[in-house]
């Protein structure tokens, strides 16, 4: 199995304060400040577009029936909102090289 290193919001925030000589705590407060600005746009509604990165947009999904594995039953699944991201072709063309 494929071991996979995660980044955190730690690990981005220290890397933009060394990049921009700023304090740990204003490097986390900037990446604060913008996934809080893109989970605001994804509450009204709106689509959040990064050029080059991608874009962040709401999803609806019908209410559906199913089946629970274990008994067979059938249940309802509500309809629900769901948060997709697009990459941009730049980032696609990034990660095929």
């Amino acid at each position: 199995m494929r071991r996979v290193n995660m980044t955190t919001t730690n690990e981005i925030a220290d890397k933009i304060a060394t990049e921009h000589s700023l304090t740990k705590a204003q490097g986390k407060a900037i990446v604060e400040a913008v996934i809080a600005s893109i989970t605001a746009a994804a509450v009204a509604g709106n689509e959040t577009s990064l050029p080059g990165f991608g874009k962040f947009k709401i999803k609806e999904t019908p209410e559906r029936e199913a089946r629970n594995p274990a008994t067979g039953a059938t249940i309802r699944v509500a309809a629900a909102k769901k948060l997709a991201f697009t990459p941009a072709k730049a980032l696609k063309d990034a990660l095929n090289k």
